[in-house]
């Protein structure tokens, strides 16, 4: 990703409390107003994002298009919570990003969010099974090993529970980074550029593999890419360009 964090975070709640007006609009989970995120200082400061306006819907796929440096990923990163906007609102699956400073972003994406990347971050002295598991019993999961199993199983890798990531291929490292991301059942799942580092016969595997588990938990799935065939596959195409969005299609019903 290529988002980077050096401005400072404003105060706010410690945890995602409820809050009047927390939820903007019936059925939407993504809801931006306005966002803009600049870095640096002074005359270094540079425009990343530039008054992005977004409603996504629950359970909607939404592939976000444009070259490299376009601001896909920094979009991402605020969206979920992993870098602060430098200015407008942030509401999703509930809770004002807005209003919340680091540690109370970090207990809001637990649960409603879960990101996939390019690179697979596998912990590699950790099992297939203790990459999964292991997140979910910090969250405080009771039954965090029985899940993270299921969710393997899920991926067609029940049978690798437990190898290390260097005993997997690229495709089977990121099978398991997918079932680390749902496992904990999330509203939201980002994949950013998910199959950058795999051939195109697996990763279009994965890809259908991350299409059935969107469809199978009813996440929203936001996708972000360069390939406009993969863009294809969701029901709507965002386009950026220069920090903004240029345009927004829906697929034919």
């Amino acid at each position: 990703m290529n988002s980077s964090h050096n401005s400072h975070l404003q105060t706010g709640p410690a945890s995602p409390q409820p809050r009047p007006g927390d939820v903007a609009r019936p059925n939407v989970v993504i809801d931006g107003s306005n966002v803009t995120l600049a870095l640096g200082q002074g005359p270094a400061r540079v425009s990343i994002l530039r008054g992005i306006d977004l409603q996504v819907a629950k359970g909607e796929s939404v592939a976000l298009l444009g070259p490299s440096g376009s601001g896909k990923s920094s979009l991402m990163a605020v969206l979920s919570g992993l870098e602060r906007a430098s200015g407008g609102g942030i509401n999703v699956a509930g809770a004002d990003f807005t209003a919340l400073n680091e540690d109370g972003l970090a207990r809001a994406r637990r649960g409603r969010i879960g990101i996939v990347l390019q690179a697979f971050h596998l912990l590699p002295t950790m099992t297939a099974l203790e990459n999964v598991a292991v997140p979910l019993e910090l969250a405080g999961e009771a039954d965090a090993f029985a899940i993270a199993a299921r969710e393997l199983e899920a991926v067609g890798l029940g049978h690798r529970l437990t190898h290390y990531p260097m005993q997997l291929s690229g495709g089977e490292q990121q099978r398991v980074a997918i079932a680390r991301a749902m496992a904990p059942r999330p509203e939201i799942l980002f994949a950013d550029e998910p199959t950058g580092n795999l051939d195109a016969a697996t990763g279009t595997a994965i890809l259908d593999l991350l299409f059935d588990r969107q469809r199978d938990t009813g996440a929203t799935l936001l996708v972000i890419t360069h390939d406009r065939a993969l863009a294809a596959r969701c029901e709507r195409v965002l386009e950026m360009q220069d920090g903004q969005i240029v345009s927004d299609e829906r697929a034919a019903a």
